[in-house]
């Protein structure tokens, strides 16, 4: 199949493009201009610079293909402002889908994300739970997904949508902060420990991926991706010290003046554009619920993580002890 790729330069993205070529796929992917060199061309790749603001680049990168996984988008970065989100994830997603659409292309995989359920007071959650977004990226993630559904219902393109769970795996950066300050001692709980997370393991999202690419039943759906089971924070920072050798500070934090303290960061650091050291999206990690229900993936796409969240932790440390990062 000729496949068009967003976010080959990210982890997620990065992963899907090796499962692809793999496959046998041919793969455009769209970079970056300073990412680039990061994705070479290769035998089954081609590069298209340019980002989702560019609307000649979409053209380009959709042009003779079949189908479309769409993975780009501005993730948790408090330095960007609220009509940047906007631009990419968005109106970004609504370029891509007209060039699919003008293109004819067959099947459209839109990556939303679980966190557009917002904190979830009776788990598990499934897909006809509400969205309540908690925030800027939740918030424009839930707009780009309504509107890839749209162009579904309104005959303009097959669509699929698939909501992560908390992606993690050997060489993701993004909870490394996490694992080494377990490492050292340096950890305390915030809160009571117990809101729930439900991460998956990299290796089971792509399978997720190129099941909702492929199978007959995925369009016009939208599926959870998610692991086994979701687990409390309390479980997964002792599921990290175990696996670090680290250990858990003997007191917990209280939540509500740390979100102070992050709303405070924000007012100071975002209008300079400069990341701030603490936001209340990360404050939302440890206080807001995330448990899913990955039922309908598992009946209608055969969907089957393989990996707990206990093996998962096990190999992430293990590939951070390997790079020097821990």
């Amino acid at each position: 199949m000729r496949v068009a790729l967003t976010g080959a330069s990210g982890y997620t993205g990065g992963r899907l493009l090796e499962a692809l070529v793999a496959a046998g796929h041919t793969v455009s992917v769209l970079v970056r201009v300073p990412s680039v060199p990061s994705v070479p061309e290769r035998a089954g790749v081609r590069v298209v610079p340019g980002d989702l603001r560019d609307e000649k680049a979409a053209v380009d990168l959709v042009r003779g293909a079949e189908a479309v996984v769409h993975v780009a988008a501005v993730y948790r970065t408090a330095g960007h402002t609220d009509s940047y989100y906007r631009a990419v994830n968005v109106e970004g997603t609504r370029r891509l889908l007209d060039a699919a659409s003008k293109c004819g292309v067959r099947r459209f995989v839109h990556t939303s994300t679980v966190g557009v359920h917002g904190d979830i007071a009776l788990p598990p959650a499934d897909e006809t739970a509400p969205f309540a977004p908690g925030d800027i990226y939740q918030q424009t993630k839930a707009e780009a997904e309504t509107l890839a559904l749209a162009y579904h219902r309104d005959g303009k393109l097959p669509v699929v949508v698939v909501r992560p769970g908390a992606i993690y795996g050997p060489g993701e950066r993004r909870f490394l902060k996490l694992f080494r300050a377990i490492a050292r001692g340096r950890y305390a709980i915030v809160g009571d420990g117990r809101p729930f997370y439900h991460p998956v393991f990299i290796d089971d999202l792509v399978a997720g991926y190129l099941l909702a690419l492929q199978h007959p039943a995925a369009v016009g759906e939208a599926f959870i991706l998610a692991g086994p089971r979701y687990v409390s924070q309390q479980e997964l920072a002792e599921t990290i010290a175990r696996h670090t050798g680290g250990r858990l500070l003997p007191f917990h934090v209280p939540a509500r003046p740390l979100r102070w303290l992050g709303a405070a960061c924000e007012a100071v650091c975002v209008p300079l554009g400069v990341e701030p050291p603490l936001y209340r999206r990360r404050v939302d990690f440890w206080t807001k619920s995330r448990a899913f229900s990955i039922a309908k993936a598992r009946r209608m796409l055969g969907y089957a993580p393989g990996v707990d969240v206990d093996e998962g932790v096990a190999r992430t440390a293990a590939s951070y002890r390997q790079a020097g990062w821990l």
